[in-house]
């Protein structure tokens, strides 16, 4: 997935997500940490979770915005299979919340700024849509990639100008 997905195809629905998203992502920035931020939407489009990055708040690495998104929406729903959910995300996810993406079972992850050093929902692979695993998860990316990406130039732009 290389290319931004139209900006028509996205409901109503996942744009009001990426938009507390956005939100999310800034709370991050300014208790310190990277700004990304994460939504899950429930089968009928509506919030179940919402959370932002908090490695640095917490001291856990595992502390990713979609990690803290899919656990709570896990509470939420009573179970950790959350088929149906999607994860909407201002940055494209990695490694690790790529594969919980597929362990919770979600129908599709929706990200904004792609993350050419990191991400694996597209960029440097797609865990996703791995054919050797037995859960695939639709994958979207560009939804407001412009406000989630100047959300993390002026981060680090921040962070080099203390350097």
């Amino acid at each position: 997935m290389n290319d931004p997905t139209p900006d028509w195809v996205f409901s109503d629905a996942e744009r009001t997500a990426m938009t507390v998203a956005v939100e999310e992502a800034r709370a991050a920035a300014d208790s310190g940490d990277v700004p990304v931020g994460a939504v899950v939407l429930g089968p009928d489009g509506a919030i179940l979770a919402r959370a932002h990055n908090r490695r640095e708040a917490d001291g856990d690495p595992t502390a990713h915005a979609e990690i803290l998104a899919l656990r709570s929406a896990s509470r939420e729903l009573g179970s950790w299979r959350l088929e149906g959910c999607t994860l909407v995300v201002t940055l494209e996810p990695c490694a690790m919340c790529a594969s919980a993406a597929v362990l919770a079972r979600l129908a599709c992850v929706i990200w904004g700024t792609a993350d050419p050093k990191a991400g694996f929902a597209g960029s440097l692979g797609n865990l996703l849509d791995d054919r050797r695993l037995n859960h695939r998860v639709a994958v979207r990316g560009g939804l407001m990639a412009k406000q989630a990406g100047s959300l993390l130039e002026r981060f680090f732009a921040k962070l080099r100008d203390r350097g």
